[in-house]
């Protein structure tokens, strides 16, 4: 119902945040990582937003980008995950690292989310296996959008290159534009790996 929403950030908390749009407040419930990101209060902000309606409650959970958002409702899917939860999982493990956790099974790095059980863990490995690479091989096509055309297809597989090989997203993406910058538009994909992992 609500793709996003943009709007000047009244407040935040814990767990939500107040964002007015046009006179009317929408209390929007965020994830841990998203909360610290966020503007100072009189400040726009822009979050990407899933609507969800219970039989006794509707709630707004707003997120930094649409596919941190259609994570979430896809985490939604999976047996005995709530809002509550999935949104713990949102907030406490990027998508790359849920789909390394996921892929090698790793229940105990699963159950260091809040909310989460061993049982809750492997229903999330079993379920949730063969769809995070549309939302990991995303995370690295939205990064790429922020550079030239001519780069943009180089750097996107790069950076799945570095989140591969188990390197933490916001480092890769650090590392890649020091390269980008200290480098030639001709620089090619091995180089730029190369470089970049030096700058890890």
């Amino acid at each position: 119902m609500y793709a996003y929403i943009k709007g000047i950030l009244i407040e935040s908390n814990g767990h939500s945040a107040i964002v007015e749009v046009h006179g009317i407040g929408y209390k929007i419930f965020v994830p841990a990582d998203c909360l610290g990101k966020l503007s100072q209060p009189g400040k726009e902000v822009t979050l990407h937003t899933s609507l969800v309606i219970r039989e006794n409650s509707q709630a707004l959970y707003g997120f930094s980008t649409a596919n941190d958002r259609d994570l979430f409702e896809a985490l939604l899917n999976v047996s005995g995950i709530g809002p509550k939860i999935a949104l713990s999982i949102s907030g406490h493990m990027p998508a790359h690292e849920l789909q390394a956790a996921i892929r090698h099974n790793n229940i105990q790095a699963l159950t260091k989310i809040p909310g989460i059980g061993k049982k809750t863990a492997e229903r999330l490995i079993i379920e949730m296996r063969d769809k995070m690479d549309a939302y990991t091989h995303h995370s690295a096509e939205e990064y790429a959008l922020s550079v030239p055309d001519s780069q943009a297809r180089m750097i996107a597989d790069a950076m799945s290159a570095l989140i591969n090989l188990g390197y933490n997203q916001l480092a890769a993406q650090k590392a890649l534009k020091k390269t980008i910058q200290e480098y030639p538009e001709e620089i090619d994909l091995p180089t730029l790996i190369t470089q970049a992992l030096k700058k890890i």
